[in-house]
């Protein structure tokens, strides 16, 4: 199985590389169009502010070759982030592959939200598996609201998606490579979609 990590200069990609190799598998590494296209699995990173990640793919062309892809693709925090309409971080317009506008968490909490949270109303095959009330880790300061592609909730202020999926598209607002065993089983599920 071929499995691309996209290269964007926008990523913790070490610790995706690690939880991968811990699967059993080997990922590569890759900005390269032709070579993200023919993989059999496509995993999006993304850690940093969604302005200046959308402008490094829009740079490379990425964002044009992202939205067009037809294998299973899972966008991991900033970039499930960036595969929604826009952010309102740094005023940004996304990949609009999800049907969501990010926003950022209200005043009334301690932003960014970092640690573990729980998981709830479980959707997809990519939750095979995995208990409701399932702890993940989180660090982020903007989420996707809730919306039909919402796959997967938790809750900091507000309920929120912590997972989106439409088609072949898959996102986690959390770390699965951080977040321990179910993470990992996350991850492993991910990596068998057919």
């Amino acid at each position: 199985m071929k499995i691309v990590i996209i290269d964007y200069g926008a990523g913790n990609i070490q610790s995706i590389m690690f939880a991968i190799q811990r699967l059993g598998y080997e990922a590569v590494l890759s900005h390269d169009a032709e070579e993200i296209r023919n993989a059999d699995k496509v995993i999006f990173p993304g850690v940093g502010e969604a302005s200046s990640a959308m402008s490094k793919l829009r740079a490379t062309g990425l964002d044009q070759v992202i939205p067009t892809l037809k294998q299973p693709v899972l966008g991991i925090c900033l970039g499930m982030q960036l595969m929604c309409h826009s952010s309102e971080e740094g005023n940004t317009e996304g990949l609009g592959i999800f049907d969501l506008d990010v926003v950022k968490f209200s005043n009334k909490v301690k932003v960014p939200q970092i640690g573990w949270n729980q998981i709830s109303d479980l959707k997809s095959e990519l939750f095979k598996n995995i208990p409701e009330k399932a702890y993940i880790y989180l660090v982020h300061s903007f989420y996707a609201p809730i919306g039909s592609e919402t796959i997967a909730k938790s809750e900091y202020d507000v309920e929120y998606s912590a997972a989106l999926q439409k088609e072949n598209f898959y996102g986690t607002q959390f770390h699965p490579e951080k977040s321990s065993d179910i993470g990992s089983e996350i991850l492993n599920n991910f990596l068998n979609i057919t």
